[in-house]
């Protein structure tokens, strides 16, 4: 007998076929069905009719534990943002402020249709244990920083490796770990390096911010002659092990470079614009064969919020008005980039609703005045649809939300002490 059957549904499969009434049979945490109908039975069967049943979301760029500066220094350079607001208030930041501060950012995505997150932060020992406690799936790193001070490299490269090797495939495998140097300007060459032997070593993945803007490129260059892009890959850095968040400033040597060397980008469409840092050239990207996948960023430094069905809009409309082509990025390609895309940077078995495939699964509700009618299920998705839409969320087999109701934690607790949290950071950091 199967745990669960999702029946009487459209099947957006994000695979090669869909199913406009059909079947998903989850057992173990692991779809084992896609089809018209089944002669299973299972301990819980889900009838959907009137909702569509898609592979959840997959954010492949965040800072989850800074929901608790939502709204704080807004409208502001990302430099400036960074020095004199961001960096010094988490001066301040507790394991128990990112404990709660992440926990909210999972209450957020599970009710939003995100499954999947990679996140690279602070007290990361905490963040971890919000993911496992919360029940979603995600791609952990410490975010590394030397400025080119040997001890602190040490440091930071050791607290690195023993996070990675700590909570490597834990939450019974719902974790996965990488290395996470914050960016080449904020990175020494040597400690890059060190890093990428250290990612090779362990067999985990690297996560990086990589041109987010135009003052690293400017930097970059006065400091190396060259761009990051090239930067890194003289020194042997890039890979398929390598997500890049941003890759604003490329030219097309980089975006060959990257192709080549096989890198997968997170596009963060939203925080680049709200930062004005540019716009990614996406579509030359997508068109040369680059993975790019969407990403929100932090909620601070997004529209305060961790929507991915807001960032598949954005990206649509944005690389539409930005290329005057209203044919660039349709609706399906962009679901794939929130879906597929992002599995596969970040190397898990889910984004498709297939068999022998993760049971990372949500529903979404359609029969919605804002929905109505239906001529193109990827359109409604894209344009009309919001995490509000989101009825069910399944992640690794277990239902984390169904019928709009969390029941994988306390959602009135997690407001409640995200509230406190917050309050204390602010009495604690004099905002």
């Amino acid at each position: 007998m199967a745990d669960i059957i999702i029946k009487n549904v459209y099947v957006l499969t994000m695979d090669s076929y869909e199913l406009t009434q059909g079947v998903v049979v989850i057992e173990n945490g692991t779809i084992t069905e896609v089809a018209e109908s089944t002669e299973q039975d299972a301990d819980q069967i889900i009838d959907a009719k009137g909702s569509v049943v898609m592979p959840g979301f997959v954010n492949t760029h965040t800072h989850a534990a800074m929901t608790l500066f939502r709204g704080y220094a807004d409208d502001i350079p990302l430099d400036e943002w960074l020095k004199n607001y961001i960096w010094p208030a988490e001066e301040h930041l507790t394991d128990e402020d990112a404990y709660i501060g992440t926990k909210l950012a999972c209450l957020e995505m599970i009710k939003s249709g995100t499954t999947s997150f990679a996140d690279m932060y602070i007290h990361m020992n905490d963040v971890a244990q919000a993911v496992k406690d919360s029940g979603m799936r995600a791609a952990l790193s410490y975010g590394l920083i030397d400025l080119g001070e040997n001890r602190s490299a040490d440091v930071e490269l050791s607290k690195g490796k023993q996070f990675v090797l700590d909570w490597k495939g834990e939450a019974e495998g719902r974790i996965i770990t990488m290395y996470g140097p914050h960016a080449p300007y904020t990175c020494s060459e040597g400690f890059l390096s060190k890093v990428k032997k250290e990612a090779n070593h362990d067999r985990v993945g690297i996560h990086i911010h990589v041109l987010e803007t135009e003052s690293e490129l400017n930097q970059m260059k006065q400091q190396y002659g060259m761009c990051s892009i090239n930067l890194l890959d003289r020194l042997g850095f890039l890979g398929p092990d390598v997500l890049a968040a941003h890759c604003v400033w490329l030219s097309d040597d980089d975006i060959e470079i990257l192709r080549g060397r096989g890198v997968h980008v997170s596009h963060n469409p939203v925080s680049n614009m709200k930062l004005a840092s540019g716009v990614a050239p996406v579509p030359r990207m997508l068109d040369r064969g680059v993975n790019v996948s969407l990403g929100t960023d932090g909620c601070a430094s997004n529209n305060n919020n961790l929507d991915m069905f807001e960032e598949m809009k954005t990206a649509a409309l944005l690389h539409k008005v930005e290329s005057l082509d209203p044919t660039v990025l349709p609706a399906r390609q962009v679901l794939e980039m929130a879906t597929t895309s992002g599995a596969r940077a970040l190397g898990i078995k889910s984004g498709v609703l297939r068999e022998g495939y993760n049971a990372d699964v949500i529903i979404v509700d359609m029969n919605k005045p804002h929905l109505t009618p239906v001529y193109d299920i990827h359109s409604h998705l894209v344009y009309s649809a919001s995490g509000s839409d989101v009825s069910t969320t399944i992640v690794d087999g277990r239902i984390l939300m169904q019928d709009y109701e969390v029941v994988c934690m306390d959602e009135q607790d997690v407001l409640d002490r995200a509230r406190t949290a917050a309050s204390g950071l602010v009495e604690r950091a004099k905002f």
